[in-house]
Parts: C-alpha cells; sequence; structure tokens
C-alpha cells in the first residue's frame, strides 16, 4: 500500500540528490547560467517536501499551503533555467504571478472554503503552467532538432502536464475515493507516485542538456580557434576535400585564398603578445566582413589563415582578395594606447579538373600565388596561373 510518508521521503532524499550534483554542475562550469536554476529548483523542491511532511506531525495547514507553494515555484525555477538554457531571459514575472495566484486559491481552499479536490485543482495547473512553458523552447523551430536531451526533457514534461490533469480531473469528481490533507486515496498516491518519477526523469533531461551542451563546447574548441573564432587548420582540412568533390561531381569551381598579416612578427615582438593578439582579432574581424555567409575563413597557424570560397571563379575570388587587402590598409586600430595599421598579402588559387580530389595541390598554388604578393612588396594580393602545357616535339625518323 503507497503510503504519503514513503513518497515524501522518496521526493526529499531524490532531489537532494539532485541539488548536490547540481551544485558541482554550477561550480565546475561557472558559466552555465542554467545550472543555478536547476540547483535552486532542485533545493526548494527537497525544502518543500520536507515541510509537507511536517503535516503529519502539527496542524497541518500551515506546512502544506508552504509545501505547495515551495513546489508550484521549484518547478518555475525550472523552467527558467530551460530559458537560460536557450540563452533567453528569465520570464520572472509570469512565474511569480503564477505563484502568487496559486497562493492565493489554494489559502482559499483550505481556509476560507476547504476542499481537497480543489486545492489538488490549483495545484496541478499551478505546476502544469510552467512546465508548459518548457514545452514551447524544447519543440520551438530553432530548437527541435536540437539535442536527446532537450528531447527527454520535452518528453517528459509533456506526460507530467497529463498526469497533473488526470490527478485534478480525478479529484474534481471524486474518483478513487475521498482525499484528506493529511493522506490520499489509492489513485492520487499512486499518481503523485507517477509525478515523483517524472520529475526525477525531467530533471535527468535538464543533465543531458547539460551534458549536450558541454559536449558542443568541446567539440567546437576542437573546430575554432580559440584566440579569433574563425575555424581552426582541421576544420580547414575537412572541409577542403569536401569543396573538391563537389567541384568534381558538379564541375563548379571554388577558390582558395591563403592570407597573411604582414609584419605581425614585428608588432608581436615590439608591443607584446596582448597587443599582437587584439591585432590578430582585428584582423580576422576585418577579413570576415569581406567574405559571404557560406565562405569559411580558417586560421591556419600564427598570422596565416585562410579562406574557402564556394562556388566562385578566380575573378570573383580576385575581387574579394582586393576588397580583403583594401579593407586592411583602411584599419588604423590601438591597444593599451599602442597604434598599428593592419595589411595583408593574399595569394588566389582556384580549383581545377587538375586539382581533383587533391586539395594539397590547391592549398600549394595558393601559397605560390601568396609567396608572389609578398615578394611584389606586400600589401597586395597575387593571382596564380597554372604553366602552359609544354608541347613536345618528337621527330619520328625512319630508317632503312
Amino acid at each position: 500500500m503507497l503510503s504519503m510518508p514513503t513518497l515524501w521521503v522518496v521526493f526529499v532524499l531524490n532531489f537532494m540528490a539532485l541539488s548536490l550534483i547540481w551544485i558541482h554542475v554550477m561550480r565546475s562550469y561557472r558559466n552555465f547560467d542554467a545550472a543555478r536554476f536547476w540547483m535552486a529548483a532542485a533545493a526548494l523542491a527537497a525544502l518543500g517536501a520536507c515541510i509537507g511532511m511536517l503535516r503529519l506531525f502539527m496542524p497541518p495547514l500551515a506546512p502544506l499551503m508552504t509545501s505547495a507553494i515551495l513546489l508550484i515555484f521549484s518547478t518555475s525555477l525550472a523552467s527558467m533555467g530551460v530559458e537560460r538554457f536557450y540563452n533567453r531571459p528569465a520570464s520572472w514575472r509570469l512565474n511569480l504571478a503564477v505563484t502568487a495566484l496559486s497562493f492565493l486559491a489554494i489559502s482559499y481552499f483550505v481556509v476560507v472554503h476547504p476542499s481537497t479536490a480543489m486545492r489538488i485543482v490549483v495545484y496541478s495547473i499551478a505546476q502544469s503552467i510552467p512546465v508548459a512553458l518548457t514545452l514551447l523552447q524544447v519543440f520551438s523551430r530553432e530548437n527541435r532538432a536540437n539535442h536527446p536531451g532537450a528531447r527527454l526533457a520535452g518528453y517528459v514534461a509533456g506526460l507530467f502536464i497529463v498526469i497533473n490533469l488526470a490527478r485534478a480531473v480525478m479529484a474534481l469528481f471524486g474518483i478513487g475515493g475521498e482525499a484528506s490533507m493529511v493522506d490520499f486515496n489509492q489513485f492520487q498516491a499512486g499518481l503523485v507516485l507517477v509525478l515523483v518519477f517524472l520529475s526525477m526523469a525531467w530533471n535527468f533531461g535538464f543533465l543531458l542538456m547539460a551534458i549536450d551542451r558541454l559536449r558542443g563546447e568541446v567539440a567546437n574548441l576542437a573546430l575554432f580557434d580559440e584566440l579569433t573564432g574563425v575555424a581552426n587548420r582541421r576544420l580547414l582540412l575537412q572541409r577542403l576535400p569536401e569543396a573538391c568533390v563537389v567541384a568534381k561531381r558538379t564541375g563548379e569551381p571554388f577558390v582558395l585564398l591563403a592570407i597573411d598579416l604582414d609584419g605581425f612578427k614585428a608588432i608581436n615582438d615590439r608591443h607584446g603578445h596582448v597587443v599582437g593578439d587584439e591585432c590578430l582579432r582585428l584582423f580576422s574581424r576585418t577579413v570576415q566582413s569581406q567574405l559571404r555567409p557560406d565562405d569559411l575563413l580558417a586560421r591556419s597557424g600564427g598570422d596565416e589563415f585562410c579562406a574557402v570560397l564556394p562556388a566562385t571563379t578566380l575573378r570573383e575570388g580576385a575581387m574579394i582578395a582586393r576588397h580583403i587587402v583594401e579593407a586592411c590598409r583602411s584599419k588604423l586600430s590601438q591597444e593599451r594606447g599602442v597604434p598599428f595599421r593592419l595589411a595583408a598579402s593574399v595569394g588566389v588559387a582556384q580549383w581545377t579538373p587538375q586539382v581533383g580530389l587533391q586539395p594539397d595541390r590547391l592549398i600549394a598554388a595558393a601559397d605560390q600565388a601568396l609567396y608572389v604578393a609578398k615578394n611584389e612588396g606586400k600589401d597586395r594580393y597575387a593571382v596564380y596561373q597554372p604553366p602552359a602545357p609544354q608541347t613536345v616535339e618528337v621527330e619520328l625518323r625512319r630508317t632503312a
């Protein structure tokens, strides 16, 4: 037989464990704002359940009302954690309004017009509102194809709402018998047990969401340059073979730019790494501003960058290279009182059928054009011109 004390003990222990887990996540990843909300939600749920157990040992009015409000607000905090997970502002006003109205309604059905059934109805609806808000976040158009943890949290949230509404209907029509302030009938106790399980599963969904987010950040660190935020050499070497495959299949060429920041070593040696780092960041932003949305800019090492320009002719690539050079010339910046001006040399090379599926040849061609631009005085661009095919005349002589 299910009893409310047993259910509350299970609830308290589970949510105390969850709050400890979230404390560890919060301290380990200080910029992960959602963990603060989810930790507070778990701790508040455990506290609310503890207070709810006091109705077995004292007049039930005060612990009953306090427990209900704390559990409702705990659900609201969990919902706001989902909002922060998706970098949206937490809806404090809405959730505080739901909590305040719930307190007034529960107080009315406890003090003025005592009705356990109506109290359960108010409590179930109040808990379902913030949970429903998480569904809008998780299954929104931009997030619905997101991580499996978010989908799990969304599915559990949907079940949570269904069970809460079923519990409200059963209480309203007296299905399963009467429920008192101290104990529930077996149907209500069974539904509460299911809700406790779903609450745990919901929080496990949040944990999976956190793991998915952190895994994504690690993947980004492996493929993007930490200093400038553009792609790194690893991602460049992944994309180039793909671009070669597409070009060979469609016959549509693309262009590779080899870009070098002129005079970077002198800036770095003379003014230090802080100024040098800011110079690299400004340079990458300047180059990126001249590229199109589908173009890929990558830092291949030091002050060397590459840009992959899909579906681009050699003439179009040369025009973009000229824009990059001119944009850098116009940039005069200052870091820690040290003025510096940007200058860039760019090598332009176009994929050809001779390159085929060997991107190393295209990289070598772009580097050769860059070498020409450097030798001609820097602060300019050069276009790789493949050598003309040599004609070898062979004279055949017949000998008797």
